[in-house]
């Protein structure tokens, strides 16, 4: 395999696992992580101000030691002298100069101890602050992000893009589409069924012809009784015109009437 399609396929390695981290991370997780590294850092600073400390404590005290000593040496060699035992003070202040040298070798230490953990003490109360001041900007952060995630799916469930939404809108329209297809299906049927191109496999609404025949005669017969109930009362003539009607007979015109006889005396 040559050079050029590893590159490629690393390339896309990187890119795709890129993409899968940059998913599946979550901000504020990483910020909690970043504050909790602060935190253990700050410790580590409190530690070692205290070793320093605790250093030049131990210091402090050793010297203070030497000093009394040294002093001590002094009392000794002024009360030898005072006796008239020159060899005795000689001693005493010998032991004191050798005292002394150590005094100021841990003078020397105790200065650098006390510089370094002022140093360090300075540099605790510096990292205290910064912790304090991305603590309040995580939190901060944090509930923003938060509250745009939510502004965020708000606005995808009234949209309808959201994963969620998204697969309930296809469901209804699913169902929707469903139940138009069985409406228009059943409505096809019945109109089959009436216009008699679909037999009715129950023979509950099968019609032989005589009925119908006896239908459409029924039917004719309403048209005429309301024919003849409007020309009566727009001619102001005998309501009795719809009942002949009814009883199968013509109703009489003013044309059929019998003339009238006038008997002169």
């Amino acid at each position: 395999m040559s050079d050029g399609i590893m590159k490629r396929m690393g390339l896309i390695f990187r890119s795709k696992a890129n993409k899968a981290l940059d998913r599946a991370e979550d901000p504020r997780e990483t910020l909690d992580y970043s504050y909790q590294k602060q935190l253990e850092l700050l410790q580590k600073v409190r530690r070692g101000v205290a070793d320093v400390a605790t250093s030049r404590k131990r210091l402090e005290l050793q010297l203070t030691q030497l000093q009394q000593q040294s002093a001590k040496y002094e009392d000794q060699g002024r009360k030898a002298l005072s006796l008239g035992r020159e060899d005795l003070a000689r001693e005493a202040l010998s032991r004191k100069a050798n005292l002394q040298s150590q005094i100021t070798d841990l003078e020397t230490q105790y200065q650098q101890l006390q510089a370094e953990e002022e140093k360090l003490t300075l540099a605790s109360q510096r990292l205290q602050a910064k912790v304090d001041a991305f603590r309040t900007k995580k939190e901060t952060i944090k509930a923003t992000y938060t509250a745009a995630q939510a502004q965020t799916r708000i606005a995808e469930s009234f949209s309808g893009i959201s994963e969620e939404m998204g697969d309930v809108g296809l469901a209804i329209q699913r169902a929707e589409d469903k139940t138009a297809q069985m409406q228009a299906r059943a409505g096809a049927i019945d109109e089959l069924l009436a216009s008699g191109a679909l037999d009715d496999a129950s023979g509950l609404g099968r019609k032989d012809d005589i009925e119908a025949e006896l239908e459409r005669v029924a039917g004719g017969n309403d048209v005429e009784l309301e024919l003849a109930r409007m020309k009566a009362e727009l001619t102001g003539g005998p309501a009795a015109a719809p009942q002949a009607i009814e009883q199968g007979k013509p109703a009489a015109t003013p044309q059929d009437a019998p003339p009238t006889i006038n008997y002169k005396k």
